[in-house]
């Protein structure tokens, strides 16, 4: 589809530029078209010009394998993207709407409990604030062409685009310094037990009517849905970073451009992965669970939220000494 696309551009420039020097390895022959259908010919089975560039891929003007892949990202992620973001809310705010929030039955205690350093909070942030931003700039970069542009016009997306990709680009690396540090600093309590698939057979207990009601299930330090969203944190952090230094440093990655072609496409599907499970992070720790966000302010939670929600942890710090609370 591309390649026809392309076809009429190709052809301009073959006539304006008739002087060109192409190399195939041997003449090409001339055919039964004119001289511009011979050129897009050779230009389609890899024929190379000159240059002054010294990368070894410079000199093939087009790579048709990479043109190919273009339509799964344009046909497929890009639209995967804008649902990815306002899919996930549109279902929470109806969810919300018909179940409610996750109330704490006995109310707030009035006791916080320390669970989380100062350090802990500032790595949250550090991934937190440019996660969501890369998601936001990242929904312009993949999607806007397609469905902000039309909506705002060509010169409003212009602009939009130009700060997207400048907050973007430097966003990348403390995203890519807080992933990096949280992997192997929170693994130990990420780590799956039994009680866990308990935790997802009553859907955490955030369900208000019928037999989910008034349902606890067990958890330790971290839940069965934080386990969940932390490993796909890892695991589709890992991919966005690898491709996001191929992308972002091609003079000194010097990838292949089918490997960059590769990268444009493992970056955006592991974004859209992990821009839908950040969403339902971020509602269930804040709108979702009642208590639930004072963790990642304070480092302090609501005792009767640990009990609710993370009653194991609570029990095992209250055993071994460790409980510790907010000093008035």
């Amino acid at each position: 589809m591309f390649n026809k696309a392309l076809k009429p551009f190709v052809l301009l420039i073959a006539m304006l530029f008739s002087g060109l020097a192409l190399a195939n390895g041997g003449e090409i022959a001339p055919q039964a078209g004119n001289e511009a259908e011979v050129v897009w010919q050779a230009i389609q089975q890899g024929a190379e010009g000159r240059t002054t560039s010294l990368n070894e891929h410079h000199p093939q003007l087009i790579n048709s394998y990479d043109l190919r892949m273009l339509d799964w990202r344009n046909d497929w992620l890009s639209y995967a993207m804008f649902f990815a973001l306002f899919g996930m809310i549109a279902v929470f705010i109806a969810f919300i709407a018909i179940n409610g929030i996750s109330k704490l039955e006995k109310g707030f205690s009035g006791k916080m409990v320390y669970r989380w350093s100062k350090t802990d909070v500032f790595l949250h942030w550090l991934a937190a604030i440019p996660c969501l931003l890369l998601c936001v700039t990242g929904l312009v970069l993949l999607s806007g062409k397609f469905i902000i542009e039309p909506l705002l016009g060509t010169g409003a997306f212009a602009g939009m685009a130009n700060v997207s990709k400048l907050v973007h680009d430097y966003m990348a690396i403390p995203f890519m310094l807080g992933w990096i540090i949280i992997s192997i600093k929170w693994a130990k309590n990420q780590i799956p037990a039994r009680y866990d698939l308990d935790w997802f057979m009553v859907v955490g207990g955030y369900i208000n009517f019928g037999p989910f009601k008034g349902k606890h299930p067990h958890a330790g330090f971290a839940n069965a849905g934080e386990k969940l969203f932390f490993w796909a944190f890892v695991l589709f952090g890992l991919v966005i970073s690898v491709s996001g230094v191929i992308l972002l440093f091609p003079n000194l990655v010097e990838p292949s451009r089918t490997v960059s072609m590769i990268a444009v496409l493992a970056h955006g599907a592991a974004a859209i992965v992990l821009c839908a499970f950040s969403i339902v992070h971020i509602f269930m720790a804040t709108v979702m669970s009642e208590g639930g966000v004072d963790c990642m302010i304070s480092g302090y939670c609501d005792e009767n939220w640990a009990i609710q929600h993370h009653d194991l942890w609570y029990d095992e710090i209250k055993a071994n000494g460790t409980l510790k609370y907010m000093e008035k």
